[in-house]
């Protein structure tokens, strides 16, 4: 769990600006990470049409809204965003290794099996 009981939130989305008539939307991310950088959280922008959020459920949320508002304001009339995240209480994560710790336990399993 996060701070004071709230759930700590490990999350991945893809936000897609509509309508602005580019075929790049490259200066559209570029200013949500600005947003990220600003949240303090734990981030990674991935090539492949996304990026990794964790932290306290109420930060990330308001993380990825506020990249909305940002996004509109650089003048995307629409904005579509995919949004997968995950919870769990069962055990403790500490901060800033959700995302990490599920990659390196795959990591690790494949490397039982020689690969």
């Amino acid at each position: 769990m996060a701070e004071g009981n709230e759930l700590y939130a490990v999350a991945d989305f893809c936000l897609i600006p509509m309508g602005t008539g580019e075929s790049s939307v490259a200066h559209y991310i570029a200013e949500c990470q600005r947003i990220l950088e600003k949240s303090g959280l734990q981030f990674k922008v991935r090539a492949g049409y996304g990026t990794n959020l964790e932290g306290p459920w109420s930060a990330v949320t308001k993380a990825i809204g506020d990249c909305h508002a940002a996004v509109h304001a650089k003048g995307a009339p629409r904005i579509a965003t995919d949004i997968r995240i995950g919870t769990r209480v069962d055990r403790d994560i500490v901060p800033g290794t959700g995302n990490e710790g599920k990659v390196a336990r795959v990591r690790e399993i494949l490397a039982k099996d020689g690969l």
